[in-house]
């Protein structure tokens, strides 16, 4: 079997390393760094430095390969999808664009392929836990708290960025939506804040972020649904004051009469700041908290993971548990263990209790351990 990843940034480069273990993988991208790091990690790895927003070179590119990875930055993931897919491969997708994937359904099913976009920790596998439950109970409640976070806190920020800066902002300048008692609600992103204990990881500041994605259309009968992601306490008055000071603008402004746009400017200096360093470590932590009812018993189920930076791999915990729920999925697609046409964000695989306990699996054998914890009362 042979598998194109289209993207050799920090996740990419993760999910090529593992996937070479059992396939023949070729890995794409515009910078010739990135692939020379993933080569010297695995020789056997393929590379090709290559523009992915030429999409009309996709057809020719990509024609030897049984499988497509697309791990691109956000901002290109949409366009880079639909090129795949007309491209005529199965897709796995991890590159978590703002558009909604479903509109693609409709060409991958008249492609006669299997796409399953967000295989990621969040979106991903809380898509997934969501989804199995959804088969075995009535949900009430659905929320889900994730964050990745440098062990060391430096100031100013106490935050380094796993993935492109751009993206993070655009995180922290998109309108959450929510579902609250039925309805899908919208709140500012950096809102309603919270503190709370995360075991291991101490305290964190907790903040609205539109992390629900296809759960909006997808579970739209479970009536309260939220995501917030995790900060150490600090981290969001910094960058609610960068907001407010227009540093997030994308209007230009004149600089010394050239025009600058200060979005573009700011990203460009976090890169930087927000980098993490050649082994520096680092954790992800998640949970997933569910309420409902099943056979006349109120039902809370939680699933937590902690997960640290692995030195002897030298990768990262938002690579590990990120890009191993997408190898996961590209085993489910390969092995045959799911086969349906057309676009499937993970609570759609989840359904499958073979498909969630393979992944689970899976990433069990690889040092990502997710807890489960149960509760069962009388209605």
């Amino acid at each position: 079997m042979t598998i194109a990843v289209l993207g050799a940034g920090m996740v990419g480069r993760a999910i090529a390393l593992d996937l070479a273990k059992q396939y023949q993988v070729h890995s794409f991208d515009v910078s010739a760094a990135n692939l020379a790091e993933l080569n010297q990690r695995d020789p056997s790895i393929q590379t090709t430095v290559a523009d992915l927003t030429a999409h009309d070179q996709y057809k020719s590119m990509l024609a030897e390969f049984d499988l497509v990875v697309t791990a691109v930055p956000g901002f290109m993931g949409y366009a880079t999808l639909e090129a795949a897919i007309r491209s005529g491969k199965n897709i796995v997708d991890i590159s978590f664009f703002p558009e909604n994937s479903l509109q693609l359904d409709k060409l991958a099913k008249e492609m006669n392929v299997t796409v399953i976009t967000d295989c990621g920790v969040a979106p991903g596998m809380s898509n997934l836990i969501l989804g199995r439950y959804n088969e075995e109970m009535k949900i009430s409640s659905f929320t889900c708290y994730v964050g990745g976070l440098p062990v060391e806190r430096k100031p100013p920020f106490q935050y380094k960025a796993p993935f492109s800066p751009v993206d993070v902002i655009q995180e922290y300048i998109r309108p959450a939506r929510l579902v609250e008692n039925g309805e899908v609600v919208t709140r500012p992103a950096l809102s309603e804040r919270e503190i709370l204990s995360f075991g291991d990881a101490g305290e964190l500041e907790a903040f609205n972020t539109d992390g629900l994605r296809s759960l909006v259309d997808t579970m739209g009968h479970i009536p309260n649904m939220k995501e917030k992601t995790l900060r150490y306490p600090g981290h969001i008055d910094l960058i609610i004051s960068m907001q407010q000071a227009g540093f997030f603008e994308t209007t230009p402004v004149m600089v010394n009469g050239q025009p600058v746009v200060p979005l573009a400017f700011t990203s460009k200096l976090l890169v930087d700041q927000w980098k993490l360093e050649p082994d520096e470590k680092e954790f992800t932590v998640m949970t997933v908290e569910l309420e409902g009812e099943k056979d006349g018993r109120k039902e809370k189920i939680g699933y937590a993971v902690l997960d640290y930076y692995d030195p002897h791999t030298r990768t990262s915990s938002m690579a590990r548990t990120t890009g191993y729920t997408c190898t996961a999925s590209v085993d489910l697609v390969l092995k045959n263990m799911f086969t349906e046409k057309g676009v499937f964000p993970p609570e759609f695989v989840g359904k499958d209790k073979a498909c969630f306990e393979f992944v689970l699996q899976h990433l069990r054998e690889r040092g990502v351990n997710w807890e489960k914890t149960s509760v069962s009362v009388p209605a």
